[in-house]
């Protein structure tokens, strides 16, 4: 299966990937995720918000238990990110075949779509919209920067936009979502471990800083007589490192956008996204309330105007106790499988979902702890053990 994934969406250049929802290479996965369904018998559907479903059993019984992840990825991003989960998941259920379980409840495999929000600018938008965190109108306004809506990419590709929108009897259908994820971090190489369970997703958002200048000559222009926006957002980067330096926090300018970009001219516009967390919300509001406030002094020093916007926002999420409990509970029957509880300042379609259904996640040993880069890595003997640890709680959920 790994095989079969790895080309898909990588870019010869960077040896990264890019999987952008409902693009060619998002298709092509998908095609692969179907033919792994059918190839195991599975009964493969795709729902309202184009998240792909395969399913072992009659899903109208209800008390479900899925498992699964993502398959598309941020700009050159790494091979495990969410490919990972959905690998493992079919590992997970050939390794329960292969012990010839019986299931007493209906068992899946999930696809979430546009989890990582690279050309939308929204994370998770495939299980936000299953769970109406997102709601139809909002989700249609979306654009990437080509200017393209997502109802137009996703009637590009096949889907009709729309049908999108809560799926509160989907969801109702399910007593339980398992995902595994590649940490994203160094906590399991640390501690020598090969699997970890996740307690809780760190507080994260993500902020659009505007900063409005005058555009001129480059050249020409006296530094004086400037407005020049990139220089109060060169000094808001340097403000958000201190602040969250200072907090115990993450805060990171990854993406800028420039107007009229030009090597000559002066910029008119600077747009730069902060994406920001931190272990508990009061901390959080304190590193964003810090930058900001920086933001405003240096804008306004270089005579800019500064518009900020708040475009996306995940609360803390404790995952559910007596799942948690009960993972820790299958795993630890094996003495020879040390399974630390770890928090994550990472995102995912479990924490989306925790809010309606129990869920769970499964950490796999990342030994650089790289994420987001083509130097992501988990060593093979991990990924086995992560199938294993994962066939052992799906059996312990789902053939009881």
């Amino acid at each position: 299966m790994w095989a079969e994934l790895l080309p898909i969406g990588r870019s010869s250049a960077s040896g990264g990937y890019r999987r952008y929802a409902w693009t060619a290479a998002d298709t092509d996965c998908r095609a692969w995720f179907e033919a792994q369904a059918r190839t195991r018998g599975l009964a493969y559907e795709v729902d309202r918000n184009g998240n792909q479903w395969a399913w072992l059993g009659d899903p109208s019984a209800g008390d479900a238990v899925v498992t699964g992840s993502h398959l598309d990825s941020v700009p050159d991003g790494g091979a495990f990110d969410g490919p990972l989960g959905v690998v493992s998941a079919f590992a997970a259920l050939d390794e329960l075949r292969a012990r010839r379980v019986t299931f007493t409840k209906p068992l899946a495999v999930v696809n979430f779509g546009d989890e990582e929000g690279a050309r939308f600018g929204l994370a998770c938008v495939g299980s936000r919209l299953t769970a109406g965190h997102l709601t139809a109108e909002q989700a249609h306004k979306l654009t990437d920067g080509d200017g393209i809506t997502l109802p137009r990419a996703m009637a590009a590709a096949g889907h009709d936009p729309d049908a999108i929108g809560p799926d509160p009897e989907r969801l109702a259908r399910i007593g339980a979502f398992v995902e595994l994820h590649v940490e994203q971090g160094r906590a399991l190489d640390l501690s020598g471990d090969q699997v970890g369970i996740a307690s809780a997703i760190w507080p994260h958002g993500r902020w659009r800083f505007d900063f409005r200048g005058e555009a001129n000559h480059a050249g020409t222009t006296r530094l004086a007589d400037r407005h020049d926006p990139m220089l109060p957002y060169a000094e808001t980067v340097l403000a958000a490192r201190a602040e969250a330096r200072l907090a115990g926090a993450v805060a990171t300018f990854g993406k800028i956008s420039v107007e009229p970009n030009g090597v000559n001219a002066i910029p008119s516009l600077v747009r730069g996204w902060l994406d920001s967390r931190a272990a508990d919300q009061a901390t959080l509001d304190t590193v964003v309330g810090g930058v900001e406030k920086a933001a405003r002094q240096h804008a306004a020093a270089h005579g800019v105007d500064l518009d900020v916007v708040r475009e996306s926002f995940t609360p803390v999420v404790e995952f559910d106790h007596a799942l948690r409990d009960e993972l820790a509970r299958v795993l630890g029957k094996d003495t020879d499988l040390k399974v630390p509880v770890l928090g994550t300042g990472a995102g995912h379609d479990a924490g989306i979902l925790s809010g309606s259904i129990p869920t769970a996640m499964l950490f796999v040993r990342n030994p650089t702890g790289v994420s987001h880069s083509p130097a992501e890595f988990a060593a093979e003997d991990d990924c086995v053990a992560g199938v294993r640890a994962l066939a052992d709680v799906l059996e312990g959920l789902a053939c009881t």
